[in-house]
């Protein structure tokens, strides 16, 4: 008799587990799959961001140049700029045309070598000089315009490992100013194009 209750009690446990299972609502699912959700950017308990990992893997989206020879020999960024977006982000640009909380670019800074090769004569990407990272976080950033932080991790080798947050001024306001939603979109030719299908 104690046998078949246990065996009872056993089978009305597991029922009960499953018909919970099967009757979990969606918002609680997406709210898991939320949770579940990669960071891409890790930051110390003192709020310096450290640098990603296997950013050359992520979603290339452009490489801007404003060559020295071109700006009376001063430009203000003299250097390749290869970006790269996160994947997960980039999924939501696509779907939604909009920037998603969490969002991580990553500039990394290439010098300009030689400017003739076999092909012709122009710009040929140099040596890795520099690593910059923005990213979107309206929980860890609530007082930056738009939420957007910006860092830098040298423009030398070998890079900081760790970057505190760049002055508003020094980023932000220009990229508010100047850039659309923050980012300057019409410079990174895979990002552009799927802001415009998204119109």
């Amino acid at each position: 008799m104690n046998i078949r209750l246990l065996a009872g009690v056993s089978c009305a446990a597991c029922v009960c587990a499953i018909g919970a299972w099967l009757v979990q609502s969606p918002a609680a699912l997406a709210q898991e799959k939320k949770a579940e959700a990669k960071s891409w950017v890790e930051f110390t308990a003192d709020g310096k961001a450290k640098q990603p990992v296997g950013y050359r893997k992520w979603v290339y989206i452009g490489t801007p140049l404003t060559p020295n020879d071109m700006n009376d020999g001063e430009a203000a960024f003299p250097e390749f700029h290869n970006v790269y977006m996160d994947p997960d982000s980039f999924a939501h640009v696509e779907k939604t045309g909009e920037y998603r909380d969490g969002t991580v670019l990553v500039k990394e800074l290439v010098s300009v070598g030689s400017k003739e090769q076999t092909s012709g004569k122009g710009y040929f990407q140099g040596d890795f000089i520099g690593l910059e990272v923005s990213v979107k976080d309206s929980k860890r950033f609530p007082n930056e315009p738009g939420n957007w932080a910006y860092f830098s991790f040298g423009h030398k080798y070998p890079l900081k490992a760790e970057a505190p947050l760049t002055a508003t001024a020094s980023c932000n306001s220009c990229h508010e100013k100047n850039a659309t939603n923050f980012v300057f979109s019409d410079v990174y030719p895979v990002l552009g194009s799927v802001l415009k299908a998204k119109k």
